[in-house]
């Protein structure tokens, strides 16, 4: 719980606010997850707490490491259904890409993830959990930046995503600064402008076509929110927020969204504006249909992005020998939706 949900939930059995803090500093400063080591509890308030709360998180049932140092836990979910958080270490940082859903709904055919099909949102504890196992196997000082760029669309599990960027932020909680916690979304921009007036986080953007009629196949909840409604919303983000800027996200396919007449739509579109975008290599899953881009063609892309005054990366692959990469988590899903969100919205487009 975040801290005025804590600080509720002790109101509620007579206890004052400051115990919320104190719990907090418990799990989150101290590490320790036995309410009867909380010696600043009496024994009547640990007692409430071992029979009404759990600070249980789930573990790990495989990790695997990468030749580069990108680690990936499976986290297994009741009914036999996994979740992937993968950690990437850099020189200067140690990024943490944390699921917010078992599957995703938003069918992307490009991403391992949408394949699987959806089951339920994340529990805003069970997305904490993943960054307590990662803490508690690396070590609280190699964890420096949280992506929600794992399984899921975020913003579709907004009031649990909500819950756990705020203790994320804490100063009681994770202390990661805003800036320093990232959410990734397709798309979804009713919730983007919630997003705006509630938390500070950065944003990035799954864009990966620059007009309308490519992103609908890519990206199938553009046919509900087409990328002029999308970027509006993004440029309104980083004016409340003060943004220097978004980050957009474009895998490069080969033969479909990488040629020079892409290259330009994008940047006509992001020119003079608060926009960065990085490019991504196409990870490859089985079963896909796509190919990669070769990196002649990502940097001739790039260079006309960075000729037109469009800061350009294109983003390092890394975890691709453990199916850890970009695209490339899939978990196992035990799939509930009826249809997919391409086919629900297939009659807009036709």
């Amino acid at each position: 719980m975040p801290l005025e949900d804590l600080i509720n939930f002790f109101n509620q059995i007579d206890e004052k606010d400051y115990r919320a803090k104190q719990l907090m500093q418990w799990i989150y400063s101290k590490h320790i997850f036995d309410f009867d080591l909380m010696t600043n509890f009496n024994l009547e308030l640990r007692n409430h707490l071992n029979q009404n709360c759990s600070l249980r998180f789930d573990d790990a049932v495989r990790n695997d490491l990468s030749d580069d140092g990108t680690q990936k836990w499976l986290i297994e979910k009741k009914d036999n259904q996994i979740i992937e958080t993968v950690f990437i270490p850099e020189d200067k940082r140690g990024t943490l890409c944390i699921s917010s859903q078992v599957g995703c709904l938003i069918d992307c055919p490009f991403c391992a993830t949408g394949r699987q099909g959806f089951n339920r949102n994340l529990r805003s504890s069970e997305i904490i959990g993943q960054v307590l196992l990662a803490r508690r196997e690396l070590g609280e000082e190699r964890l420096t930046n949280v992506v929600f760029m794992g399984m899921g669309e975020p913003l579709a599990n907004y009031p649990e995503v909500i819950k756990a960027i705020k203790i994320l932020n804490d100063p009681h909680g994770f202390n990661i600064s805003r800036r320093r916690i990232t959410v990734s979304t397709s798309g979804l921009v009713p919730q983007l402008y919630k997003l705006s007036e509630e938390v500070g986080v950065s944003l990035a953007v799954s864009l990966h076509a620059a007009n309308d009629e490519l992103r609908d196949e890519l990206v199938p909840i553009n046919r509900k929110h087409p990328i002029k409604e999308l970027l509006e919303a993004c440029w309104h983000y980083a004016n409340v927020q003060n943004l220097r800027s978004v980050t957009f996200e474009y895998t490069m396919l080969k033969g479909v969204n990488d040629s020079v007449k892409d290259a330009q739509q994008l940047a006509k579109l992001l020119k003079n504006q608060p926009a960065k975008v990085n490019l991504i290599p196409f990870n490859p899953f089985p079963g896909v249909q796509f190919k990669p881009t070769d990196h002649k063609r990502i940097n001739h892309f790039r260079n006309i992005l960075l000729e037109s005054g469009i800061m350009t990366t294109t983003r390092k692959t890394r975890g691709d020998d453990i199916q850890a990469a970009c695209g490339q988590l899939s978990g196992q899903v035990m799939n509930l939706a009826k249809k997919t969100l391409g086919q629900k919205l297939k009659k807009t487009l036709h």
